[in-house]
């Protein structure tokens, strides 16, 4: 336990640039303590003292805002960073390296006692307020971009997106990377297609000698300059 407590600190200060001293993070971040008090919880619940391992996962809750069910399978160097609202539920299985940031669920779809919860693979990370819900596999070193709901697995090196999430780009690298933030918008880049063949368009049938529109022709192109402009912001273009 000691080890892993050293440990953790160690993968902290090398992932989070506000930590001044393993001292403050020992005391003062609540995501290492949910980790800690998941280990005790963990440890009653694989002896089958299934009560005191829920007590303790219900105090660790209470204590830091972060809900972990004793039975899921938590890896190791796991950092929940600012991670008030994030819930681990009792299947789900987090490997190695995995970066979780606050609000994140995974959660699950069934009633029954099976693998119902999501399986994060090793240097994952997981950006806030994600969702990943039910029996499905988030691949080694992918990426779940903010606010995305993933319903559907995903291969290794994948950065996902959208609600529903979608795989925009894979054979992404593994490595400490805290941006979850600027990431591929599909939808804009489709908008931004869309109205660049739009003008394609408009150039054949004015050279056709033919009207495009019948409305005022200023107005139409001032709105489709405030269309292009913020589209493109959202593609990062």
């Amino acid at each position: 336990m000691f080890e892993r407590i050293k440990e953790d600190i160690e993968m902290v200060m090398l992932r989070d640039p506000a930590a001044r001293s393993k001292l403050e993070i020992f005391l003062t971040y609540p995501g290492l303590h949910a980790i800690w008090g998941y280990e005790i919880a963990h440890w009653f619940w694989i002896r089958n003292h299934l009560f005191t391992g829920r007590f303790i996962s219900a105090l660790s809750r209470l204590l830091t805002g972060i809900e972990i069910h004793p039975g899921a399978k938590i890896g190791k160097r796991v950092f929940i960073d600012h991670g008030m609202g994030v819930v681990v539920g009792e299947t789900a299985i987090v490997g190695d390296d995995v970066l979780i940031y606050q609000g994140v669920v995974l959660g699950g779809t069934s009633l029954e006692r099976k693998k119902r919860h999501p399986t994060i693979g090793s240097g994952v990370v997981i950006g806030s307020g994600a969702k990943i819900i039910g029996d499905i596999t988030i691949g080694d070193c992918s990426k779940v971009g903010a606010g995305s709901v993933v319903l559907k697995s995903a291969p290794p090196g994948s950065t996902v997106v959208g609600i529903p999430g979608r795989n925009v780009k894979e054979k992404r690298k593994c490595a400490i990377d805290l941006d979850h933030g600027e990431l591929p918008d599909p939808i804009a880049e489709v908008i931004k297609l869309i109205l660049q063949r739009q003008d394609e368009m408009e150039m054949q049938l004015k050279a056709l000698g033919l009207s495009t529109t019948t409305i005022n022709l200023d107005e139409l192109f001032n709105k489709k300059s405030e269309i292009e402009e913020i589209f493109s912001e959202g593609a990062g273009i």
